[in-house]
Parts: structure tokens; C-alpha cells; sequence
């Protein structure tokens, strides 16, 4: 038996030691399923230990399922170590270090007020009676009372502060959505790009399905229908808002970057134009303020509402009710409405930045996609190269690049100017026309 003992290490009492030696050599299988552990006298002697560092080790393997003691017998070796799943290996991965960002979903730093947040996260820290309880399980009243002026005045969704619950994120409300749609079975998206969407509903048991207006259940994103900012006009509207009444379908108004209206009006909102009636309304802030900033909500309707009150002492609250405070004054002094100006000025002029450099590296007539929405374009270039092989190149070259579909000969990009400051936008570009322009590997 050979235990590396450093009797003047005192970092952690002897018996771990004695402990952690024998763990490793039972989970090694070692020390097989079934055999006999030395004896307490045995084992004192050979490690010149006390008989108690001994048992005290011996005891902490059996109270985590290592040993087993029998009367009169002494400590045998369980099976546990043929029962615990080995660690898995992951795959090595090489970290990349990006100059420029194409792919990005986050925001720009001169996007946000830090200064001003701080200051109104700091006024709800100072308000020490409420925040000794727990968050209400809907969302804090006030908030939720001003978000719903907020939605009516901005997006005309009609609907009282008793219609909205609030979350840490669109995944969380929709946890509690779900449970609540017992009679519908199947649920479409439109395109599998909605990747946190459908897996909560698959986790319920929902069938996915993509593109189908005959499903139970239609999520829809109307100012963000393609990844680079196409919205759905409003006959379309109409038409799906109608065909789900009369096919008793529910809709799911998924509102993201609906802010991020450039080239025209906001269009009106699903909920608005159905009454309320069949329709939930997403909403979040991480767009608007910070990604970090987890705090979104969902408007339900009338007889939606009605089955969660009756549920609602069930939940936790998963968002910061500092946050809550904090928002619910931000928005009542104005500065959310100041906020959605300065990011749609902030957006258009980086999307139009953007859109020239690509023109002036890549030549004017190149394919180029954008939308009414969003702060993404698509670009088409030609290629040699697969998309595997040009991500290969760009990653260590410095760029991060995100593909929206590939085709011989050709790839088709998703760039991104949200968190990448204008001045990179010349060598970023540069860098990719060079790349793509290589024929090797």
C-alpha cells in the first residue's frame, strides 16, 4: 500500500487524506466490487496513523456509498464504482480570440447608460422593507402596471396589469405558458433558428413543426421574420389573425426588435389588431437595455390569465426584484422611451455604415440583404471555399462569421452590427473579402 502522507501539509485533516487515497482507488476499480478492505489495525499500522484517523476515514467512505461495514466481518467494497457514469471527455476545443465580431448578438457599449441604470439600481437597493420578502410570483404590481400604460401606448395591446406576468427571459415565461395549454398538442415556428422557443415546447410533449398555420399553437416574430429584419405587413397580419380565430388557434406575438423599426412605422401589433382574443404578447428589455438585464413579460389573454391566477401561488419569481424596482421607475421617468430613440438612431446609422463598407469592399451590385428591422444584413459572396472552410479561415484570422445557408459555390452571411464599433467595420470587411477571395486551405 503506497499513500503519499505529508504529515506538515495542514491544508485538509488526515482522515480526508486517508479518504480521498482509498475513494480513487475504489472509483479506479482498484479495489474491485466485493473485496475486503484492510482492517482498521491493519491499515493504522501500515500508514502509522491513529486507529480513529483510520475509522473516521473509513466511516466518511461508508456514508458516501464506497464501503459497507459487516457485523463482525469488517468493510467490503460496493459496486458504486460500476454504477457512476465516467466523466465525460469533451472534445478539445480551441478558444479563439476575435478582433471583429460579425456574429454577435449583444449590444454596443455607447448603446447603454450605465451611470443613470446604476443610479436607479441603487434607489431600489435603499428600499430595504421590500426587498426583505421574496418577489411576487406575477411580477412586482407597479411594474407590471406600468408596462401595461407602456404596451398601450406604444404597441396598442390593451390589457390590465392582472393580464401580465413577468420573467427572467422569454424560456421562463414560456415554462409557465405551457402548462396552461393542455388541449394543444403540436406548435410551429418559422424557421428552426427558434431554437430556445421549440425546445421548451418539446419538453412538454409538443409536436414542432415549422411554417404550418395548422398547428394548435403559432409562434410568430413579426418584426423579425428572417434574421436579417423583414417584418410581416400588415395584410399578412390580418390574415393569420383571422385564421386563427377561425381555426381556434392561438398565436404566439413573439415582439423582439419590433423597436428596431427603421424604414418605416411600427406595424400594429398581433394582440392589438385581435382584440386581445387568442393572442400572447412577448416582451423583453434585453434588447433595449442589456442582455443581462433578464427581465421580459408576457400578456395573456382573458381566459389565459384566468387559468394562471389560479396557478400563480405555485411559481417563484425568476426575475431580480431589485431589477424590477429599478425598471418600473426607469420607465415612469421617461428614460425607456429615450432609450428606444437613442438605440433607433444608434442601429440605423451603423446598419447604413455597414451596408456602404460592404458595398465599397465587395462592389455595389453584391447581393445584399436588409430588412425594415433589426441590426443584421445578409450578404451573398462567391466562394471556393465551404463554409466550413471559410469559418476555419476567418476563426484564425480573428473573425467570427455566421452562416445563414451555403450553396455551391456561394455562402450566404449573417453580419451583424450590433456590438462592433464602426470604425472596425472597414478592416473586418477587408479581412473577409481577402479570405473569401482564397482558394486554398
Amino acid at each position: 500500500m503506497e499513500l503519499l502522507l505529508n504529515k506538515e501539509h495542514k491544508k485538509e485533516h488526515l482522515y480526508l487524506e486517508v479518504y480521498h487515497y482509498y475513494r480513487e482507488l475504489i472509483t479506479a476499480q482498484k479495489l474491485p466490487a466485493g473485496s475486503k478492505m484492510p482492517s482498521l489495525r491493519k491499515c493504522s499500522q501500515e500508514l502509522k496513523l491513529s486507529r480513529t484517523t483510520i475509522e473516521s476515514a473509513y466511516l466518511q467512505l461508508a456514508a458516501d456509498g464506497y464501503i459497507i461495514s459487516r457485523a463482525q466481518s469488517g468493510y467490503y467494497v460496493t459496486d458504486i464504482a460500476s454504477r457512476q457514469h465516467p466523466p465525460v471527455s469533451d472534445t478539445p476545443r480551441q478558444d479563439f480570440s476575435y478582433r471583429y465580431d460579425f456574429a454577435s448578438s449583444g449590444v454596443d457599449r455607447e448603446s447603454f447608460r450605465f451611470d443613470l441604470w446604476r443610479r436607479y439600481i441603487k434607489s431600489a437597493l435603499r428600499q430595504d422593507d421590500r426587498l426583505l420578502s421574496y418577489g411576487e410570483p406575477q411580477g412586482e404590481e407597479d411594474l407590471r402596471q406600468v408596462l401595461a400604460d407602456y404596451v398601450r401606448e406604444r404597441r396598442n395591446v390593451l390589457c390590465s396589469a392582472d393580464d401580465i406576468v413577468i420573467g427572467a427571459g422569454i424560456q421562463s415565461l414560456l415554462h409557465i405558458l405551457c402548462p396552461l395549454l393542455k388541449s394543444c398538442r403540436t406548435v410551429s415556428f418559422p424557421n428552426s433558428s427558434f431554437i430556445q422557443g421549440s425546445s421548451v415546447f418539446d419538453d412538454y410533449g409538443f409536436q414542432i413543426h415549422y411554417r404550418d398555420k395548422n398547428c394548435h399553437v403559432i409562434y410568430v416574430s413579426p418584426a423579425h421574420m428572417t434574421r436579417w429584419g423583414e417584418i410581416m405587413p400588415v395584410s399578412r397580419r390580418l390574415e393569420l389573425v383571422h385564421y386563427a380565430s377561425s381555426h381556434g388557434s392561438l398565436i404566439i406575438e413573439d415582439d423582439f426588435e419590433n423597436e428596431f423599426v427603421y424604414l418605416q412605422k411600427p406595424t400594429p401589433s398581433l394582440f392589438g389588431l385581435a382584440g386581445g382574443q387568442n393572442v400572447v404578447y412577448l416582451g423583453t428589455f434585453s434588447r433595449l437595455l442589456l442582455p443581462s438585464i433578464r427581465i421580459s413579460f408576457m400578456v395573456l389573454p382573458t381566459d389565459l390569465a384566468k387559468l394562471y391566477r389560479q396557478k400563480a401561488s405555485r411559481y417563484n419569481q425568476t426575475a431580480s426584484k431589485a431589477e424590477q424596482i429599478a425598471l418600473c421607475q426607469f420607465i415612469r421617468d421617461g428614460h425607456l422611451a429615450a432609450q428606444t430613440r437613442r438605440l433607433k438612431r444608434l442601429y440605423a446609422l451603423k446598419l447604413k455604415s455597414l451596408k456602404q463598407e460592404v458595398q465599397k469592399v465587395f462592389g455595389q451590385d453584391v447581393p445584399l440583404q436588409i430588412g425594415a428591422a433589426g441590426t443584421s444584413l445578409a450578404l451573398t459572396l462567391s466562394t471556393s471555399l465551404t463554409w466550413k472552410e471559410l469559418e476555419k479561415k476567418a476563426q484564425t484570422r480573428g473573425l467570427r462569421l455566421q452562416l445563414l445557408q451555403e450553396s455551391p459555390g456561394k455562402v450566404t452571411l449573417i453580419l451583424s452590427c450590433s456590438s462592433m464599433p464602426v470604425q472596425d467595420f472597414p478592416p473586418a470587411c477587408s479581412l473577409l473579402k481577402e479570405i473569401t477571395d482564397s482558394s486554398g486551405t
